[in-house]
């Protein structure tokens, strides 16, 4: 597996790379600009000796006199290279390097600076015109060049020095981006060490978020929140391992003791009929704890509608009310619809969710009282409220209501209730997964319970 780099790696390669490409920036710039200058010093200095030049040959009456004049001049000028040329041709050339010529076009036409190569060494040259005292001749071409050697050899010396610098300069950035980078994700590393530290029994653990540089911060507050939900969603599996093994405890325990109570001694076939009818209210009552708990499951984990259809919820609730109303007449209590409503959206889910609502609200009404469903429309969608008369639930344990196994009555007596505690909770997955939500409100000895569906189911 290939070794990936650090970031202090990282930032140190790159502050590195920056700081040679910033002064190598700097050297060429340098280098341009040397340069010019040298060129703007050759030109100045060709012009002075062309200058020098003509004032040689207005006071020189031929050219023996004016050729032995310029030997003069230019055997004090070092590097220094003089051509005069009429029509073209020359007529006199300074001692020169061997093969050393002028470019061609190099006349008093061309006012700009020549510059060429001969041989390793290069030239800058410029051109003028110029007349002897005797002007009755045609006048001269004046021609003079000089050696850049000593430009080249200067710019070979800086270029050397920048490289050397350059490579000194992005080894000691190296060092001090290593020591930046290392120093500025220090509290990276300490927040590793924090995360390192969080086991399942110590979740509570926090990064820090006021000694953090800004950037961090809100990586450490988002760490936190993430800690948090982690910490509470641990909380509701410790408590949801707890009651699941509770609530299958109890069935499995009087399966158990059923069973060994029956093969304790011989029976009659009635007996043993008595006996296996218990045992399958048990199994029913496991079937259906785990049937609850595999639909939860798949809520958790992006349930799909297995339908869509148009659906009229007064319908819905209407053949509900007809399935109920026996039971209800037997707790002496009364069942009333008022409304209409639509939703898009899976019939059978719609009718597991009401049928949950109303068989809880029927378990805590008292006798004489009424049970109300009432549907209403709005913009937004369609509400359901189904509201029964009881005791108050304390508004401490109403935002548990929907949690897994809960009952508001601790004590969780086995028999006592028909349901496991999972209800209210496939109700709220099966809100959800239509796209919409439940709440709960307590007051004035009345419970009401109030489902909401979008116009539209999403998905």
């Amino acid at each position: 597996m290939k070794r990936r780099l650090s970031l202090t790696a990282r930032l140190t390669l790159l502050y590195a790379l920056v700081s040679v490409l910033l002064l190598a920036g700097l050297g060429l710039l340098v280098g341009v600009m040397v340069n010019r200058h040298f060129a703007e010093q050759d030109a100045d200095d060709l012009r002075d000796k062309l200058g020098l030049i003509r004032e040689v040959m207005h006071t020189s009456p031929d050219l023996g006199v004016l050729a032995a004049r310029l030997d003069n001049v230019v055997h004090n000028q070092r590097d220094l290279y003089v051509q005069l040329q009429r029509q073209g041709y020359p007529v006199y050339a300074s001692k020169a390097p061997a093969g050393f010529h002028f470019p061609a076009g190099g006349n008093s036409d061309r006012r700009q600076m020549l510059s060429w190569q001969h041989g390793n060494a290069s030239y800058r040259g410029l051109c003028g015109n110029g007349r002897l005292a005797d002007s009755t001749r045609s006048g001269l071409t004046i021609c003079a060049a000089i050696d850049t050697g000593r430009h080249e050899h200067f710019m070979h010396m800086i270029g050397q020095s920048l490289l050397v610098y350059i490579l000194l300069s992005a080894l000691l950035g190296g060092m001090l981006a290593w020591w930046v980078a290392h120093n500025g994700l220090a509290p990276l590393r300490a927040m590793k060490a924090r995360a390192q530290a969080i086991t399942g029994q110590q979740l509570d653990t926090q990064m820090p978020v006021a000694s953090v540089p800004p950037e961090m911060a809100d990586l450490a507050e988002s760490l936190n929140a993430m800690l948090r939900r982690l910490q509470e969603d641990f909380r509701k599996l410790s408590e949801f391992s707890s009651d699941l093994a509770h609530e299958l405890r109890t069935p499995i325990s009087n399966l158990l003791t059923e069973t060994q109570v029956a093969i304790a001694q011989p029976r009659s076939a009635d007996e043993y009929r008595d006996i296996l009818a218990s045992n399958a209210e048990e199994f029913q009552r496991l079937a259906r704890t785990v049937s609850d708990m595999l639909f939860l499951a798949k809520a958790e984990h992006g349930l799909v509608l297995p339908s869509r259809e148009q659906i009229a919820i007064e319908d819905e609730v209407a053949a509900l009310l007809e399935f109920y109303d026996a039971l209800a007449e037997e707790k002496d209590i009364r069942l009333q619809q008022s409304g209409s409503g639509q939703l898009l959206g899976d019939r059978l889910m719609l009718r597991r969710a009401l049928s949950n609502l109303l068989s809880n609200a029927l378990r805590h009404a008292p006798a004489g009282s009424m049970v109300t469903v009432s549907i209403a429309r709005q913009d937004d969608g369609s509400t359901v409220r189904v509201c029964n008369a009881g005791h108050c639930i304390p508004p401490e344990q109403l935002p548990r209501l929907f949690d897994r196994f809960f009952r508001a009555d601790p004590a969780r007596v086995a028999g006592e209730s028909d349901g496991a505690g999972l209800g209210l909770a496939i109700t709220r997955s099966i809100a959800e997964v239509h796209g919409g939500r439940i709440s709960v409100t307590s007051a004035d000895d009345t419970t009401c319970f109030t489902l909401w569906f979008p116009a539209r189911t999403a998905g």
